[in-house]
């Protein structure tokens, strides 16, 4: 992070915000991250509480900087890349797209032809510093190029680069969508617990501590999802009773067009960005 001069986010939201902290967290002093956001009150928010530089335009923001993270509404990024295409440090100039339904050709068109650009899709648990986000980037775009944007994703996620970028729908339909699969599940098991008999607090905390709590468990143990569920399962027992029942109302196949779903929505909405 030391070796940024100038890191410069176009667009001063949520994401943008948890970004900033995780780099001033990594080492990135304030003063090297310029923001450009339309709203005085956004800009004045961001220097308050990390004390970064308040940008006068997206121009002045972008000037001379290696990297810039573009943390706008995909609706406003065609107008908004074209406007910065002239202020950028081409083949030297790193651009890191977080909006979603972008695809690289469209930034691409829009930006300078050398102009090396990273598509991610990070998700909303990225704003705890506990996310997931995919990244995709040509061939051309070079190896410490793509270094720098994982550093810069990293700060507040895991990241994790797909091969092909029509990949980046289903990351979108997984990890992007995937929150509110979790959030629904869990709502599911609290109600059911509360029909049950359990007072709605407890229900809830237990909810939480056992959606947690299964989660570390897999990330930390290594082992396959598969393995972990087994040894939670004893023959007969009640785990087992439970699990018969998701599975003869086929959970898999419904996850299975729930992702589908998803991942035919992202590429509609790619498609319609990409005509521009």
């Amino acid at each position: 992070m030391n070796d940024i001069r100038k890191l410069a986010f176009i667009g001063g939201g949520n994401m943008a915000a948890a970004l900033i902290g995780g780099l001033i967290k990594r080492g990135l002093p304030a003063g090297r991250i310029a923001v450009a956001d339309p709203a005085p009150r956004t800009l004045e928010g961001l220097r308050d509480r990390f004390g970064v530089v308040c940008a006068a335009d997206n121009a002045s923001a972008a000037h001379d900087a290696e990297v810039v993270v573009l943390a706008v509404k995909p609706q406003q990024m065609r107008v908004v890349a074209l406007g910065l295409a002239p202020h950028l440090r081409g083949a030297d100039s790193l651009v890191i797209s977080v909006a979603a339904g972008i695809p690289h050709a469209a930034l691409a068109r829009w930006f300078a032809p050398l102009t090396a650009i990273v598509r991610t899709m990070p998700n909303r648990p990225a704003l705890e510093g506990f996310g997931a986000t995919g990244l995709y980037a040509p061939a051309s775009v070079d190896p410490a190029h793509r270094a720098l944007a994982e550093s810069v994703m990293a700060a507040v996620s895991t990241p994790v680069w797909v091969e092909h970028e029509s990949q980046m729908d289903t990351v979108t339909a997984l990890s992007g969508s995937g929150p509110a699969y979790f959030f629904l599940f869990m709502e599911a098991l609290e109600a059911a617990a509360h029909e049950r008999g359990l007072p709605p607090d407890i229900a809830h905390k237990l909810t939480l501590e056992t959606a947690f709590g299964a989660a570390q468990m897999a990330r930390q143990s290594g082992l396959p999802l598969a393995v972990l569920r087994e040894q939670v399962t004893s023959k007969g027992g009640t785990t087992a009773a439970a699990l018969r029942v998701l599975n003869e109302a086929g959970l898999r196949a419904i996850v299975a067009h729930a992702i589908a779903a998803a991942d035919r929505r992202s590429a509609e909405l790619a498609a319609e960005f990409g005509t521009d």
